[in-house]
C-alpha cells in the first residue's frame, strides 16, 4: 500500500479476502471505509485542484511580466477564461508594395452616353482651293420649241452668181399618153365661176367654216365672205387648192362638201414656219357649198402675218355641165 493510501484508510490494510468485510468495499477487493477516511479525501479535493490550477496561472503571468504591462492593483484572474476582445490598436507602418499583378481581362463596354449639348457655331474658315473642273454631263433633251420671234429686217440683196455652163441636150422623151378631153364650147362662154380669198386672222376656231374675208377674187360672186363658203352657182367640174401658213401649233385643216370631208391634209410643227397645201376636183351641183375647217383639236396652227404671208383658198370651174350650158 502507498502512503497516500495509508493516509487515506488511517494506516489500516485493506483486506482483500472474499471471505468477510468490516465496512465499504470496492469493486473486486474488501477495503474498509470509515468516516475519517472520507473527511480526509474531502480535505484533499481543494489542494489537488490547486495544483492543477497552478500551471494555467503561472503562464500568464509571466508573460505579463516579461511584456511589462503587469499593473498594480489591477484585478487579475488566474486560469479564467479568455476576455472581450479589445480596441483595435492602432494601424501599422505599411507594408513594401506588392508585385504588379496581371493585367486583367477587358471589361465588357458601358452604355452609350446621352448626346452634349449643341457647341457654339465656329468661326467662317477661310475658302479653299478650287477644285479640278468636272467632266461635262451628258446632254439633255431638247426642250420645248418656242414661238417664232419678230421678222428681222430685210437682209442686202447679194451680188449676182455666175452662169453655169449649159448642160449636154438630154436624150429625147417617150411620147406622153394622149390628154383629157377640152370642155365643150358651146356657150360655155357665157358661165363663168372662180375665187381666191386670203384670211386675216390666225387660229381659227375648230370645227366651223374659216372665214377668208380678204377677196382677192370673186368672178360670179359665188363665194361668200361672211360664212366663209363657196356655192355653186354654174354646175360643172371644178378644181379647188389650198396654200395655209402654219406657226407656233400642228395643222389638221379638211376641204368639207356638203358637211362631207373631201380631202384631209396634217401638216406637224417643227419650229419653223410651214405650209400646208391641198388640192382636188369635184362635180358639183347647184346650191353645194364648199368650205375649209379644221378637223382636229388644238390643231389650228393657221398663221396670219399682213408682212410677209399670207393664207389662200382658191377655186374655179373647169367647164359646165353640157345640159345647161347657159345656166350661170
Amino acid at each position: 500500500m502507498t502512503g497516500w493510501e495509508k493516509y487515506a484508510w488511517g494506516g489500516r490494510r485493506l483486506s482483500c479476502s472474499s471471505g468477510r468485510r468490516d465496512g465499504p468495499e470496492l469493486r473486486g477487493c474488501r477495503r474498509p471505509w470509515t468516516w475519517p477516511a472520507a473527511v480526509r479525501v474531502a480535505t484533499m479535493i481543494p489542494w489537488v485542484l490547486l495544483a492543477c490550477a497552478l500551471p494555467c496561472a503561472a503562464d500568464p503571468l509571466l508573460a505579463a511580466f516579461a511584456r511589462r504591462d503587469f499593473q498594480k492593483g489591477s484585478p487579475q484572474l488566474i486560469c479564467s477564461m479568455p476576455g472581450p476582445q479589445g480596441p483595435p490598436g492602432p494601424p501599422g507602418a505599411p507594408g513594401p508594395s506588392g508585385m504588379v499583378g496581371r493585367m486583367g481581362f477587358p471589361g465588357r463596354d458601358g452604355q452609350d452616353g446621352q448626346d452634349g449639348d449643341r457647341g457654339e457655331t465656329g468661326e467662317e474658315g477661310s475658302p479653299g482651293r478650287t477644285g479640278n473642273r468636272g467632266k461635262p454631263g451628258p446632254k439633255g433633251k431638247a426642250g420645248a420649241i418656242g414661238r417664232a420671234g419678230p421678222r428681222g429686217p430685210k437682209g442686202v440683196s447679194g451680188a449676182p452668181g455666175k452662169h453655169g455652163t449649159p448642160g449636154k441636150k438630154g436624150p429625147k422623151g417617150k411620147k406622153g399618153e394622149p390628154g383629157l378631153p377640152g370642155p365643150c364650147s358651146c356657150g360655155s362662154s357665157h358661165a363663168k365661176s372662180a375665187f381666191s380669198v386670203a384670211v386675216t386672222k390666225s387660229y381659227p376656231r375648230e370645227r366651223l367654216p374659216i372665214k377668208f374675208d380678204k377677196i382677192l377674187m370673186n368672178e360670179g360672186g359665188h363665194y361668200n365672205a361672211s360664212s366663209g363658203k363657196f356655192v355653186c352657182g354654174v354646175p360643172g367640174i371644178y378644181y379647188f387648192t389650198y396654200d395655209i401658213t402654219l406657226a407656233n401649233k400642228h395643222l389638221a385643216i379638211g376641204l368639207v362638201h356638203n358637211g362631207q370631208y373631201r380631202i384631209r391634209t396634217f401638216d406637224a410643227n417643227t419650229g419653223n414656219h410651214d405650209v400646208a397645201s391641198g388640192s382636188t376636183i369635184l362635180a358639183l351641183r347647184q346650191g353645194d357649198e364648199v368650205w375649209l375647217q379644221i378637223f382636229y383639236s388644238e390643231q389650228n396652227g393657221l398663221f396670219y402675218d399682213p408682212y410677209w404671208t399670207d393664207s389662200l383658198f382658191t377655186g374655179f370651174l373647169i367647164y359646165a355641165d353640157q345640159d345647161n350650158p347657159s345656166e350661170v
